[in-house]
C-alpha cells in the first residue's frame, strides 16, 4: 500500500516538474525595470541588441493580445450602454479606456523594438566596413 502511494506520488513530482520546465521554456524573459534599464545602458554588442530587441517584440505581442481581448471586451460591453444618468466610468469606458492604454503600450515597444533592431544592424554594418 505505501508503495503505491510513493509511487503516485513520484509520478505527480515529475509530472510538475515537466510541466514548470515547459512553462519556463515557453516563458519570454521578464526584466525588472532596473535591469531593463541596465542592460540598456550596457547594450553595444549585436546579440546584446538583438536580446532587448526580442524583448520588446515579446512585450509588444503580449500587449497587442491584450488590448485585441479588450476591444473585444469594449464591442461586446458597447451593446448594453444605459441611460445618461449612468455613473462613470460606466464598464464600457473601462474597456474602451484599457484598449486605449493597451494599443498605445504595445506602440511603443514597437518602437522601442525597431530602435534596437536598427542598432544591431547599425553595429553590423560598421564591423563589416571595418574589416
Amino acid at each position: 500500500m505505501n508503495s503505491r502511494i510513493y509511487v503516485a506520488c513520484m509520478a505527480i513530482a515529475l509530472a510538475a516538474g515537466s510541466v514548470a520546465a515547459r512553462a519556463q521554456s515557453s516563458t519570454p524573459v521578464k526584466y525588472s525595470n532596473a535591469e531593463l534599464k541596465q542592460k540598456m545602458q550596457e547594450a553595444q554588442t549585436d546579440s546584446q541588441y538583438q536580446a532587448l530587441a526580442s524583448y520588446f517584440r515579446s512585450r509588444q505581442e503580449n500587449f497587442e493580445q491584450k488590448a485585441q481581448a479588450e476591444k473585444a471586451e469594449w464591442e461586446r460591453r458597447s451593446q448594453n450602454v444605459t441611460g445618461a444618468a449612468a455613473k462613470y466610468p460606466r464598464p464600457v469606458d473601462s474597456a474602451k479606456n484599457l484598449y486605449e492604454y493597451y494599443a498605445y503600450e504595445a506602440q511603443q515597444m514597437s518602437q522601442e523594438a525597431a530602435h534596437y533592431e536598427n542598432q544591431a544592424t547599425h553595429n553590423e554594418s560598421l564591423a563589416a566596413n571595418a574589416k
